[in-house]
C-alpha cells in the first residue's frame, strides 16, 4: 500500500476534521496513513470511529500556525507536525505527505527536507479548478510571483505530466494565460515564454484568455504565481457568491421555493461539478517527493479527497515522470 504522512494538526479544523477525513480515506482507498501530531488528541479523535483502515500515529509536540513566518517557523519548530511528516518522507518511512496547514511552511519544509527534482528551477503549486467540462489544472497558484520564461516552460511540462498521469487525460492541451490569443500580445514574460512552450514536448495550443478558463478549451493553464493566485481567490469567491445568490432568490416566496424544490436534483449536480471539496489537494510540483496541500478550511470530505489525489500521484510515480521530462529538457 501507498504510505502517506498526514499533518493531522494543520488546517482550521484540525485535528477533528483531518482525522475524520483520514478515517474516511483509509476505509475507501488502499493506503496506509501515518497521522502526525499531538498523539493524545489524535487518538481521542480516532476513538470516535469504529471502522478504521490502516492508520498509525506519530507524535509531534509542536504546531506551525498560519500566521507564523514560514521559513522561521520551519527552522525553529523542528518537532512540528509538518516537519516530522516531511522527515518521514525523507527517511522513506512514507511515500507522500498531505497537509492543510501553512502553505509557505509546507513549501519551505519540503524544499529543506526533500529538495527539488533535478533540473527544476522553481517548484510550483498547481490547483484543480472545477469546470462544467471537467477539472482543469492551473499553475502556478502563488509559489512564484516573479517568474522567468524558463519557469513557465517548466510549469507547463510538470502540469502536463500531472494532467496525464494523475488526472488521466491523454495528450492534455496546455494553454498560456494571456490578454489575447495572438502570440505578440501580453507582457514581456508571456511574449518570451510563448516560443519556449511551443518548442517543449507538450501539446501547447497557444494563448488562452481568462474568459476561456471555464470553456474546456484546455486541460492545463500556465501563468505566474501572482496572476494565478488572483484567479484562484476570485474563482473561490464567485462560486460561493453564486450559490448564496441562488439561495436568496429561490427563498423569496412560495413560488420560488416550489421551483427550488423541483430544481434540487439539478442544483445538486451543478454544485458537485464545481465543488472544491471534490477536487482534493493542490500538488507542489517540482519537489523531489509527493507533496500535497489541502485547503486550510478543508473539512473531512475535502481532506479525504486530498488523500485520494495524493495516493494517485504516489501510485503513478509522478516524481519519476517529471524527472524524466526535466532530465531531457
Amino acid at each position: 500500500m501507498i504510505r502517506i504522512a498526514v499533518d493531522a494538526m494543520g488546517g482550521d479544523f484540525a485535528p477533528a476534521e483531518t482525522v475524520k477525513g483520514a478515517v474516511l480515506a483509509s476505509n475507501e482507498f488502499p493506503v496506509s496513513l501515518i497521522l502526525v501530531g499531538d498523539k493524545p488528541r489524535i487518538e481521542r479523535e480516532l476513538a470516535r470511529y469504529r471502522k478504521k483502515g490502516a492508520i498509525s500515529v506519530v507524535h509531534a509536540a509542536e504546531i506551525i500556525g498560519n500566521d507564523e513566518s514560514p521559513v522561521q517557523a520551519v527552522k525553529q519548530k523542528k518537532d512540528s507536525s509538518l516537519n516530522v511528516a516531511v522527515s518521514l518522507v525523507k527517511g522513506k518511512a512514507a511515500d507522500a505527505i498531505v497537509s492543510a496547514g501553512n502553505t509557505g511552511a509546507l513549501m519551505a519544509s519540503a524544499l529543506f527536507g526533500l529538495g527539488r527534482i533535478p533540473g527544476v528551477e522553481r517548484p510550483a503549486i498547481a490547483t484543480i479548478f472545477p469546470t462544467p467540462h471537467g477539472p482543469i489544472l492551473l499553475l502556478d497558484m502563488g509559489a512564484n510571483v516573479d517568474c522567468k520564461p524558463k519557469h513557465l516552460q517548466q510549469f507547463a511540462e510538470m502540469g502536463s505530466q500531472y494532467s496525464e498521469h494523475v488526472m488521466h487525460i491523454q495528450n492534455p492541451k496546455v494553454g498560456l494565460l494571456n490578454i489575447g490569443e495572438e502570440k505578440e500580445k501580453g507582457n514581456q514574460l508571456v511574449i518570451e515564454s510563448w516560443p519556449l512552450l511551443k518548442e517543449a514536448k507538450i501539446n501547447f495550443i497557444g494563448n488562452v484568455e481568462a474568459k476561456e478558463i471555464l470553456d474546456g478549451k484546455v486541460n492545463v493553464i500556465v501563468c505566474d504565481g501572482f496572476v494565478g493566485n488572483l484567479i484562484l481567490k476570485f474563482g473561490e469567491s464567485i462560486s460561493s457568491f453564486t450559490i448564496n445568490l441562488l439561495k436568496k432568490e429561490l427563498a423569496k416566496n412560495l413560488i420560488t421555493k416550489f421551483a427550488a424544490f423541483l430544481l434540487l436534483p439539478a442544483l445538486g449536480n451543478i454544485k458537485k461539478s464545481v465543488d472544491y471539496d471534490e477536487a482534493g489537494g493542490a500538488p507542489m510540483l517540482g519537489i523531489n517527493g509527493v507533496v500535497f496541500k489541502a485547503h486550510g478550511r478543508a473539512k473531512a470530505k475535502a481532506f479525504k479527497n486530498a488523500i485520494r489525489v495524493t495516493y494517485e500521484a504516489a501510485k503513478e510515480d509522478l516524481v519519476g515522470c517529471i524527472t524524466k521530462v526535466e532530465s531531457h529538457a
